[in-house]
């Protein structure tokens, strides 16, 4: 028995052994594999730091929303920000300062498109940066509409909290760009904690209401213009703004960061339409009434910009412990659920008080009209989308349970990890091939072209970072 027991430990010994060999082999080429892809995009795909949503396997069509030049760069997710972040996050993994310089570059270069008004557009042209010349109104900062759609304005300032974090503050332009950039954000904020889609400057007061439904004709009469000074809600507004009203709160420890993310979701609680819709509308005026936004963008209430409130509120909930933000969400997975389409998506629109899922027919290139058949629709807009509401209810579950709704490590993300570390090329390049899916951008390829994505990268070193920081 003595003999049977020692042979027993003897086996767990070796068992262990050969765990700690085979995972200290795989760190070794999850961080060989993270720097060659790293030096391949930073040394070939770069320009002047910056990066494009898409290119040709030979790197000479550049992508971003159309054809890109030699100079031009993207703001807009997933360009250079995420680029940038995902070379940060692999700084932070592995301390290796190849990683940081490369976030410096694309810092430096977000820097210098900055416009006068503090944040950004989608595409920065660094063209005047390569000849050394100004522009007329100064050193760097020109004249123009700060974006928050698509996350252009959040993302930038978010890339450079984190830079200026890794590079310990002391990188004066950077330093300084970020801290413009949160001044200019807080004050791009109104007084009920909403967002509007552009500033230039300061946004004006405004009363404080809680929003409710037309009282006239929503389908021919007070169409507003320049519908992006006011509330918006539209691909995903406030849950990037969130995030980066947190992450500076957590960087710099300032309290005024978390105020603003309190009224945010002050709004958020406002801007729930009454029943029969207990739910969010894509943009509203100032008076808190749904609004026509771009001619095929009704007033409706929206069931994807819902789904990202819902998961805004909880995120507030979690850095505030304020159960306030989770009281609407029960109400609103309910009325989602119900409003499933008969192929298990939500539709981008629900008519104001009947519920009836609302579309567009295109009768000619800027002419669009309402209908409720979804059997002719115009290609170029996600006119449904996929139900995240399974999600959802679990992290409202966690949340109300107490436990984290963060997910640990699994054997998931090694096998992930190793997917990764197979598709990685001889020259350090993750290829994709285009299957005829819808790309951000709407770039196109033919059927099976080959191409690379800064989605892909930046994923990809994000999750091999993951690996090398999560349990071992």
């Amino acid at each position: 028995m003595l003999k049977l027991a020692i042979a027993s430990t003897a086996c767990i010994l070796t068992s262990s052994a050969f765990g700690e060999i085979a995972d200290a082999e795989l760190r070794s080429r999850v961080t060989k594999a993270m720097r060659k892809g790293a030096v391949f995009y930073r040394s070939k795909v770069a320009r002047h730091g910056g990066y494009v949503y898409h290119y040709s396997i030979d790197l000479k069509l550049r992508l971003g929303e159309g054809v890109a030049t030699e100079d031009q760069i993207w703001v807009q997710p997933p360009g250079t920000p995420t680029v940038g972040m995902a070379y940060l996050r692999a700084y932070e993994a592995t301390k290796d300062s190849y990683y940081l310089d490369a976030g410096r570059e694309a810092a430096e270069a977000l820097v210098f498109g900055q416009l006068r008004g503090g944040g950004w557009t989608n595409a920065i042209d660094l063209k005047l940066r390569r000849t050394g010349a100004k522009y007329s109104g100064g050193p760097r900062r020109r004249e123009g509409n700060c974006s928050l759609d698509d996350g252009q304005s959040q993302s930038a300032i978010l890339m450079l909290i984190r830079a200026d974090e890794a590079l310990g503050f002391k990188h004066r332009e950077i330093h300084d760009a970020t801290k413009f950039a949160l001044r200019s954000l807080l004050a791009a904020q109104f007084p009920n904690g909403g967002f509007p889609q552009v500033w230039r400057g300061p946004v004006k007061k405004q009363p404080i209401v809680k929003a409710s439904y037309p009282d006239y004709d929503w389908r021919t009469e007070n169409r507003v213009k320049n519908y992006w000074d006011y509330y918006t809600l539209n691909d995903n507004v406030c849950g990037y703004v969130l995030d980066t009203l947190l992450e500076a709160h957590r960087v710099y420890r300032e309290d005024k960061y978390m105020a603003s993310a309190r009224r945010l979701g002050d709004f958020l609680l406002l801007a729930r339409m009454p029943e029969p819709q207990p739910a969010w509308a894509q943009q509203y005026n100032y008076e808190m009434k749904p609004i026509w936004a771009r001619k095929f963008e009704p007033p409706a209430v929206s069931g994807d910009e819902s789904q990202e409130v819902i998961e805004t509120l909880m995120k507030i909930f979690e850095a505030t412990g304020d159960s306030k933000y989770l009281e609407p969400v029960p109400r609103a997975l309910a009325f989602l659920r119900k409003s499933l389409l008969p192929d298990g998506r939500l539709a981008r629109y629900y008519e104001l008080k009947t519920n009836r899922p609302l579309y567009m027919a295109r009768k000619s290139r800027k002419v669009y009209k309402l209908t409720y058949d979804d059997s002719r629709l115009p290609g170029h807009y996600g006119w449904k989308n996929e139900s995240r509401l399974d999600e959802l209810e679990r992290a409202y579950s966690s949340l109300k349970s107490g436990r984290s709704s963060n997910k640990a490590m699994t054997s998931e993300l090694n096998a992930e990890v190793q997917d990764i570390l197979k598709s990685l090329d001889s020259q350090g390049r993750w290829i994709s091939t285009y299957r005829g899916e819808r790309l951000i951008g709407q770039a196109k390829f033919k059927l099976n072209t080959p191409y690379l994505a800064s989605s892909v990268f930046s994923q990809n070193l994000e999750t091999l970072s993951s690996y090398l920081m999560g349990p071992r």
